[in-house]
């Protein structure tokens, strides 16, 4: 996309550049490459500025002073809102007609209509595709995966080997994500993919979103349960347990071997540390550094602290009624 289009759309203007360059991509601002655009307006993530390699970046004036030689300045109100903006250029293609039709590896067997599957996709050996399943193009699912009916693989999406998708499940919808100007609000457009390993199991009626750039990462041998919702840029480590009606909201990092209870929510750009167990109903509203514990509560608090405030107001409570 050429740079000249993005400052139009953006309703950037006085930008002196020396040629219309072309840009490949939109990215985080420490990920970001020579030929990608990127964005800050959250003094947190400065240091990344600094060391950025974007081609150009959207920036607020205080501090468009720590932008690096060799990266362009795009100086602008609100740089989310200008990323949001531009997502949209870079948006898949969703209504793509040509391409090389469906690879069906040795074994594989497919129930559903064929025209529900994408092109540039594969299928690997042995897997079964049942009734009413959509799978997207660009899609890459290995070998003796089972997939239920009509479960729902957007564009880009991979499974590994061995995994079990459960009815009505959804891979690789866009994740909730816009940016408000006034009472407006504007689509951020998701287009990186979601990447499941293998050996993992997914109930039924779980929503994994998409990431905004990059990917959605789930580890090996993790179990989902059902009625779960990943959000965008979730990354889900190997052998994480959670069990029904658990949400994650963006960017939340769960460790080795974690396991939530259900109907548990953790708030987003969160880390909970390897093998920490999340008890039912909690609220995880910070990140969790230390190991190997149990969290309980919401706000969250460890377990025997929880046991122990419940102790007293309980006693507190036995007292009251003897007066």
């Amino acid at each position: 996309m050429k740079l000249s289009l993005i400052l139009e759309l953006t309703g950037i203007k006085n930008l002196d550049i020396d040629e219309d360059i072309d840009i490949k991509n939109i990215n985080t601002i420490k990920d970001a490459s020579k030929d990608e655009i990127s964005f800050l307006d959250n003094q947190k993530y400065l240091q990344d500025l600094k060391d950025t390699k974007a081609k150009a970046v959207f920036i607020t004036e205080d501090l468009k002073q720590f932008v690096p030689d060799g990266t362009y300045a795009l100086q602008c109100k609100n740089p989310y809102l200008a990323m949001a903006k531009t997502t949209k250029l870079f948006a898949k293609n969703h209504t793509r007609d040509r391409g090389a039709d469906a690879i069906l590896e040795k074994g594989a067997k497919v129930w559903t209509d064929i025209k529900n599957i994408g092109y540039d996709t594969k299928i690997g050996q042995n897997s079964i595709i049942s009734r009413g399943v959509v799978i997207g193009n660009d899609v890459s699912i290995g070998k003796n995966c089972i997939i239920y009916p009509n479960v729902v693989i957007y564009d880009g999406c991979k499974i590994g080997d061995e995994c079990i998708i459960h009815a009505n499940t959804v891979i690789g919808s866009d994740g909730f994500g816009f940016a408000v100007d006034g009472k407006e609000y504007t689509k951020i457009y998701h287009n990186g993919i979601v990447n499941i390993k293998n050996n993992v199991e997914i109930g039924s009626n779980t929503s994994i979103d998409r990431a905004v750039f990059d990917e959605t990462y789930i580890g090996e041998n993790v179990r989902i349960d059902n009625l779960v919702h990943i959000a965008h840029n979730c990354y889900i480590s190997e052998g994480c347990i959670i069990t029904g009606q658990c949400g994650f909201a963006g960017s939340s990092k769960l460790g080795e071997y974690v396991i939530v209870g259900a109907q548990s929510g953790v708030a987003g750009h969160l880390q909970i540390a390897p093998f920490s167990t999340i008890s039912a109903r909690s609220g995880v509203t910070k990140t969790i550094t230390k190991s190997h514990k149990q969290w309980t509560g919401f706000p969250i608090m460890e377990h025997k602290v929880w046991l122990k405030i419940q102790a007293k107001i309980q006693k507190m409570f036995n007292k009251n009624l003897k007066k």
